[in-house]
């Protein structure tokens, strides 16, 4: 088979997207000392850790930090194997290795039932999968931050790392005093045995390419950092403007970039007048761009400042030429609507016989649900600075896939991947959005006009709302039987919507470029996979081509298919006439983890206890990204508008690294979801999407936002998600407190007072 055909093969047989580097054990994945290039003077032990002359600790550093602090919960790992304060780790910027992959994201890739593979019933079928997966993923050579599988994927591989290190300074301690390595205490970074005493700069060199025996991480009871509350160390430079984000970068002789692209999505430039444009004092040239990673033709002004450069390309007089087909977001939801009818969509999942239940069923309840399209929204427009001189290309970005950022330079400039060096700032925000490199191709267009001198490229908020790569439209049809007693005896589930995973690597895996399509999992996540006993189950997708550009949008298929699934749970209660905690009670007894999770969340809202006029309470659950999230919404109306009082959220994330940020992402993801599910709509007529910036694309604001507590579960479990597990529970949440205020059921978003 040719390597293509394949590859190709692989995924579809797993319904896998492919993002990291292969599944490897975590002894293995310590990797060599040689990848880590000597930094002021520090040694390196294996291609995670280093050691100054200082005793201060180097931690090569694979993943962007975009907010939800994962560069101090990495650092909190290794500061506790090697008994250091977490002041004296520091990051610095990985090399290209396999060791950097993300395994966790490769396996939150495959499609299988908790409940069932818990019973073993898929565990081979998992189990080839990964397999499959991880040689794709060693060919393909991509690695990622996303999936909330950052600290799941690293808690391993850094803890190993860290021991390993540790183990080869006191060894190397032990061999220059000749005294056993059991007889070494280490405390703060400080080897000490009798009357000896050294910190670990003083044995860098003489532990360098030692081979540790057996060696383990701390136990738990061990620990004395991990699980602590511990305040982020990116805040500091946050605060005080010294934090490097994308739109900080500046160097010498450096050059500005404003974009204007076709405002019809796949549009293109039919005659462009810029005479007026380079006229204007301060603006330098206009350079054609090309639709990279998927993104639409149109051009760059470049300029002294931004605001020359934007001057400047708005002083452009350009005729747009529109794409063969024209989109329209209403007649696309007809056609999803359309597709529910067919029986075309593929099986994700099936249990007893949900059809011939459902037809035997006393009584039947059957609703169709509907989600918009959503932009992303980063508070960071994209962006991203290049320099090309003399065959080299250099690139300052905030993104997610450095290596991806890394092959489009390479792409664009005609050069040598070795020729290319990417730096990765901090993000403004991520969400699934810089996932994609379209604004890198752009940049490094742009900066190969411009003789060796360095350009930032930006877009405006217009330009980020209106060529985003959205999270798609889906719809849903979600039938349950029920018998004499009221008990529900089926749920057959049918959704239609485009598969995010193949049109993501057409345009992001350059050898991969062309049609793809294979089951995609992340259109039917949170459908497939839900904790309830049902006896009879079905859940089938259609997935479509709508020709809207598409993108992973913070926690994928879960944010809609949450507010599908665990609507219509109420609907069933209701249905049923039982309380809505208690009905998914009855369904949890094989699932006591999620159980708990709601109960807790429940217990601490106060779920049955009177409220004052005018409130309500909903409540919903989700397990996504290995953590199961439930969530109790406090609601009113108030003058024609939905207002949220309070969110109680209640989470088992696994083990917990760092307890303060895990509440952080709680509040970030439900003010997230909220202005989704209040707000959030992008609207597509003659293939211009209609919204444009905060005006018509509102988020939450401060005085809208709940009050928002967070409850975790203790739990030894290997740590889950934390960035996207809190965003599905709320849109259905707020729905269902919504239906007890007023009786009337909401089953398309954005929600309506």
């Amino acid at each position: 088979m040719k390597r293509r055909t394949w590859l190709l093969s692989a995924l579809g047989a797993t319904g896998a997207l492919v993002v990291g580097w292969g599944l490897m054990p975590q002894r293995s994945r310590t990797g060599s000392a040689e990848l880590m290039l000597p930094i002021d003077g520090a040694v390196a032990l294996n291609g995670w850790i280093q050691i100054a002359k200082d005793g201060s600790v180097l931690l090569a550093m694979p993943r962007s930090e975009m907010g939800q602090g994962v560069h101090t919960s990495l650092a909190m790992l290794v500061a506790e194997e090697l008994d250091v304060s977490l002041d004296k780790v520091r990051l610095v910027p990985a090399a290209r290795d396999s060791i950097y992959g993300n395994v966790a994201m490769i396996q939150g890739t495959l499609p299988f039932h908790p409940l069932d593979s818990e019973e073993g019933q898929e565990t081979t079928a998992v189990k080839v999968g990964e397999w499959i997966v991880g040689k794709v993923a060693r060919e393909l050579g991509i690695q990622a931050t996303g999936g909330s599988s950052t600290i799941a994927d690293l808690w391993g591989p850094l803890r190993w790392a860290a021991a390993a290190a540790r183990a080869s300074l006191v060894q190397a301690a032990a061999k220059a005093w000749q005294v056993s390595a059991g007889d070494i205490q280490v405390k703060q970074g400080v080897m000490q045995s009798g009357s000896h005493s050294a910190h670990y700069g003083e044995f860098n060199a003489q532990a360098a390419g030692t081979v540790p025996g057996q060696v383990q991480p701390k136990a738990r009871a061990d620990w004395r950092l991990i699980g602590q509350a511990t305040q982020r160390t990116d805040i500091p430079a946050k605060v005080t403007g010294q934090a490097m984000f994308g739109l900080d970068v500046r160097l010498p002789g450096q050059l500005f970039a404003a974009v204007r692209m076709c405002p019809m999505l796949g549009g293109s430039v039919a005659s462009i007048n810029d005479k007026d444009a380079l006229a204007l004092p301060g603006v330098s040239q206009r350079v054609s761009l090309d639709a990279w990673g998927g993104g639409t033709a149109g051009f760059a002004v470049v300029g002294q400042t931004t605001w020359h450069a934007r001057q400047g390309a708005q002083a452009v007089k350009v005729e747009w030429q529109a794409p063969a087909q024209l989109l329209d977001s209403q007649n696309i939801q007809a056609q999803l609507t359309q597709a529910l009818d067919t029986d075309k969509g593929f099986a994700f999942y099936e249990k007893g016989n949900a059809r011939q239940a459902e037809a035997a069923a006393l009584k039947r309840l059957s609703a169709s649900y509907h989600a918009p399209y959503l932009a992303h929204a980063t508070m960071e427009p994209m962006n991203c600075t290049a320099r090309v001189q003399e065959g080299r290309v250099e690139v300052w970005a905030p993104t997610q896939v450095p290596e991806m950022v890394r092959e489009m330079a390479a792409k664009v400039a005609k050069v040598p991947l070795e020729q290319v060096t990417v730096h990765v700032t901090l993000l403004g925000g991520g969400f699934g959005r810089r996932l994609e490199i379209d604004f890198v191709g752009q940049a490094v267009q742009v900066a190969m006009a411009c003789n060796g001198q360095p350009v930032q490229l930006s877009w405006s908020r217009e330009e980020d709302t209106q060529h985003d790569f959205y999270r798609p439209m889906h719809v849903a049809q979600l039938n349950a039987g029920m018998d004499a007693q009221g008990q529900v005896t089926s749920l057959r589930i049918q959704s239609a919507g485009d598969a995010i995973s193949p049109r993501w690597m057409a345009r992001a895996v350059p050898m991969l470029s062309g049609p793809i399509d294979m089951p995609d999992k992340t259109t039917a996540e949170g459908l497939f996979d839900l904790p309830y006993g049902f006896a009879n189950q079905e859940m089938r997708h259609v997935a479509t081509q709508s020709g809207v550009p598409v993108g992973f949008w913070r926690s994928v298929g879960h944010s809609h298919n949450a507010f599908f699934s665990e609507s219509f749970m109420d609907e069933l209660a209701h249905a049923t006439q039982q309380d809505p905690l208690a009905f998914r009670m009855s369904l949890l007894q094989r699932a006591p983890r999620y159980a708990a999770v709601l109960q807790l969340a429940a217990r601490e809202a106060g779920w049955g206890q009177a409220l004052p006029a005018g409130r309500a309470r909903g409540l919903a659950l989700h397990e996504s990204f290995g953590s199961i999230v439930a969530q109790v919404a406090e609601v009113s109306l108030t003058a024609g508008r939905i207002h949220v009082h309070r969110v109680v959220c209640a989470i088992d994330c696994g083990t917990v690294v760092n307890p303060e940020t895990i509440k952080q992402q709680m509040e970030s993801s439900i003010v997230f979801g909220l202005s989704a599910a209040l707000y959030g709509k992008i609207d597509i007529v003659g293939s211009t999407v209609k919204q444009g910036n905060f005006t018509d694309y509102p988020m939450l604001t401060l005085h809208q936002a709940p009050v928002v507590e967070t409850h975790i579960i203790t739990s030894t479990r290997a740590p889950g998600g934390v960035g996207e597990p809190a965003v599905p529970p709320i849109a259905p949440a707020v729905s269902n407190a919504l239906f007890m205020l007023n009786g009337q059921r909401q089953r398309s978003l954005p929600l309506k007072a």
